[in-house]
């Protein structure tokens, strides 16, 4: 027999450890050189394990588990022969062993106490529900009740009319993005500052040429591009927002690496565009489109999703009108994009119907002034406005978009 040990890679410099989200394969499996047998959830990004080799699989971790990045999670039986037909593989009993870890004289007496005892989650559940520890067979070590045992005995009992709930641990990219939101609100001086844009300028010159765009580059001609590119010009003019604190230092950058907020089903994740300032719309458009896919499938690489100096936030795909967005620390402001409503105001003295979107932008106020955030939006709000001089500088913008 030959027999991989398959261990946690690992996926970042600053990562030390991951949680076993989901198994895809079951214990006993035949799996096949790159097959995807789980997911783990770092602190950062919800990533895939790939098999190393083809073979029979015994897992030696269990969904839930906090495994160090170099430890084995499972073996593969690289000498098994893959199933003939439709016959069915031949499964290892469907019991998970544990990691390997320190032999105690003290086991057997460990087994006996354990044995009926709640871990301290089981026990917390257990006591929000009035449950009585009796009724219980721990399926832990030496009988432990382990927190799924409560989720089980939970879901398998009669529910009242419709009224039910469920029990679920938080992801450690959740419990990270929980920890970091709650962090800013504490450590940072945050104050929000809004202003309003007319998207008609923008509004009609996607309209008149989109098409003709996504035919030719085969990606959509956005808001986003648009507003990324107002960004770097308001830095520009206004390097303090994309600063950073340092102790008793600020930090002040040249170039600006813009985060996109992108939500997916594992929570929100944060491309950066990498020197945002030398791309033009196109770039931009087709940067964003690669990085939100890879985030929203779960293939994208720990570099793509850290260290950016800026962040935009759109809140207006899901229909909000006004936000106050966090800021992404350690960065020092966020813009936030909200929904575009046709509101009446005065142009030129005359009341018109106008596509408005309401902007904002939160600022960590120790080493952002007012007077700077103000003037950062007011600068986005220019660039908008007037698409033909400052995003396509006086040219044509047919011309322009159409020979990048």
């Amino acid at each position: 027999m030959s027999v991989l040990e398959m261990k946690v890679p690992s996926p970042g410099e600053s990562i030390s450890e991951v949680e076993i989200a989901e198994w895809m394969v079951e214990d006993g499996e035949y799996v096949e050189k790159d097959q995807t047998i789980a997911e783990v959830d770092s602190d950062k990004a919800t990533l895939e394990l790939p098999a190393e080799q083809a073979g029979i699989i015994s897992l030696r971790a269990e969904v839930g588990d906090v495994v160090a990045v170099g430890q084995i999670v499972c073996l593969i039986d690289t000498s098994a022969s893959k199933p003939k037909g439709d016959q069915p593989t031949e499964k290892a009993p469907k019991t998970i062993a544990p990691n390997p870890g320190p032999v105690s004289p003290s086991n057997d007496q460990q087994k006996t106490y354990a044995s009926g005892h709640p871990s301290v989650a089981a026990k917390k559940i257990i006591d929000e529900n009035n449950i009585k520890v009796e009724q219980i067979e721990g399926t832990g070590k030496g009988g432990r009740i382990t927190k799924q045992d409560i989720i089980q005995l939970l879901a398998s009992l009669p529910e009242e009319g419709n009224r039910k709930s469920e029990v679920r641990k938080l992801s450690m990219l959740r419990r990270k993005i929980a920890s970091r939101l709650v962090t800013v609100k504490n450590e940072t001086a945050m104050l929000t500052t809004f202003n309003e844009v007319d998207m008609k300028p923008i509004m009609d010159l996607r309209s008149k040429y989109k098409e003709a765009f996504k035919e030719k580059y085969k990606v959509g001609l956005g808001f986003m591009s648009f507003f990324t590119h107002a960004c770097t010009l308001a830095l520009k003019e206004f390097p303090t927002v994309n600063s950073m604190i340092d102790g008793d230092h600020m930090i002040s950058y040249n170039f600006n690496d813009i985060g996109i907020a992108v939500s997916t089903e594992k929570g929100l994740m944060v491309p950066v565009l990498r020197n945002a300032e030398e791309m033009n719309l196109l770039q931009i458009e087709s940067k964003i489109k690669e990085l939100a896919i890879k985030a929203r499938d779960g293939k994208i690489a720990i570099e793509e999703i850290t260290g950016g100096t800026f962040t935009i936030t759109n809140g207006g795909v899901f229909g909000s009108m006004l936000s106050t967005p966090i800021i992404n620390p350690p960065q020092s402001a966020i813009l936030g994009m909200h929904n575009i409503v046709q509101r009446p105001v005065a142009v030129d003295g005359k009341v018109e119907i106008r596509p408005i979107m309401y902007v904002a932008l939160s600022y960590d106020h120790r080493i952002i002034d007012g007077k700077d955030s103000v003037g950062f939006l007011v600068k986005v709000k220019e660039v908008l406005e007037n698409p033909e001089e400052f995003v396509f500088g006086g040219k044509d913008p047919e011309k322009t978009l159409m020979n990048y």
